[in-house]
């Protein structure tokens, strides 16, 4: 859940409360014993770098650090991490949105030594929508790479979203022609369905819930893109869009820009030099739509390669 907040630093480069997790982590990155923590209130954060104890001589002692509780280690060949939120300006927090709040989604994905990232944004939606559309992006990109058969582990601070998934809500409003108990409405049904059809697709997908705005690094960076992506929205403008492959009904579907998966390019066979054919020669129109894939002969050359390509990467 995004929330506009207060960046404290308690140990760090420079001590101070900042207003974005860009400038908060200029001054904790790879400083030994960096303390900081997020808060909803500016009064709180002063709090918070209030609480230190002053030494015999007069000057600030930081408390000794807590390990982080909340650290995530797994086995998973990759760690997703997503979330969602919006910027309500109702008068009471949780209220009726607005349809000209800000609203947005994120998620972060690593395997191995990379990472690849996801984001982009509505007007007017909920937190629940964006939480929801923060796993369901996630998912696509994975079912996009084929990487439905690898072990992957889904981090989250939504327990909607969780419990959905985990307690059966999901199986038992697919149950009910996607409506809830007593025949009522479901919000987002839409999202739910695509969510049910995704899941499916998975066989060794595991989730962890993780507490919002603590000191998890992957939620508070999926926290952050999704509160730049509000940032950089403007009216009358696109929404900022990265890895936003999910086939949402009435809603585009942006192509990958980065693969998290690639494999070393294999060197192809070389392959015995012919003449090309009439029918080979791409005319005017082919050669602008297919590039460098202007012919038939090319064409097959490639599928061929990326054939070998897939091959190595499941054997390996």
């Amino acid at each position: 859940m995004a929330k506009l907040k207060f960046y404290a630093v308690r140990v760090g480069r420079k001590p101070g409360i900042y207003r974005s997790w860009e400038d908060c982590q200029a001054q904790i990155n790879h400083y030994s014993g960096a303390q900081y923590k997020s808060f909803l209130t500016r009064e709180a954060a002063t709090d918070y770098l209030n609480s230190q104890a002053p030494t015999k001589s007069g000057q600030l002692r930081a408390k000794k650090a807590i390990p982080d509780k909340t650290q995530v280690t797994s086995s998973a060949a990759v760690v997703v991490y997503t979330d969602g939120g919006n910027r309500n300006t109702g008068n009471v927090q949780g209220g009726q949105v607005k349809p000209t709040d800000k609203s947005a989604w994120a998620f972060q994905m690593t395997a191995a030594s990379k990472t690849v990232t996801g984001t982009s944004g509505e007007w007017g939606a909920t937190n629940n929508r964006m939480e929801i559309m923060a796993l369901l992006q996630a998912l696509s990109y994975l079912i996009e790479t084929k990487q439905t058969e690898t072990p992957i582990l889904i981090v989250m601070d939504s327990k909607y979203v969780l419990d959905a998934i985990q307690k059966g809500w999901l199986t038992g409003w697919e149950k009910r022609g996607w409506r809830r108990a007593g025949n009522q409405p479901l919000a987002n049904s839409e999202l739910w369905r695509l969510m049910a059809q995704s899941l499916q697709q998975f066989s060794k997908l595991s989730f962890k819930w993780v507490k919002g705005h603590a000191t998890t690094d992957g939620n508070n960076l999926v926290d952050h893109l999704l509160n730049e992506t509000m940032d950089h929205m403007t009216k009358n403008a696109p929404i900022p869009a990265k890895n936003a492959t999910a086939k949402i009904p009435g809603r585009p579907a942006t192509s990958i820009q980065e693969d998290l998966f690639a494999t070393i390019p294999q060197t192809p066979a070389p392959v015995k030099a012919s003449t090309p054919s009439a029918a080979d020669q791409p005319t005017p129109a082919a050669s602008r739509k297919l590039g460098h894939l202007a012919n038939q002969q090319a064409q097959q050359q490639s599928v061929d390669a990326m054939a070998e390509i897939a091959k190595h990467w499941r054997d390996d």
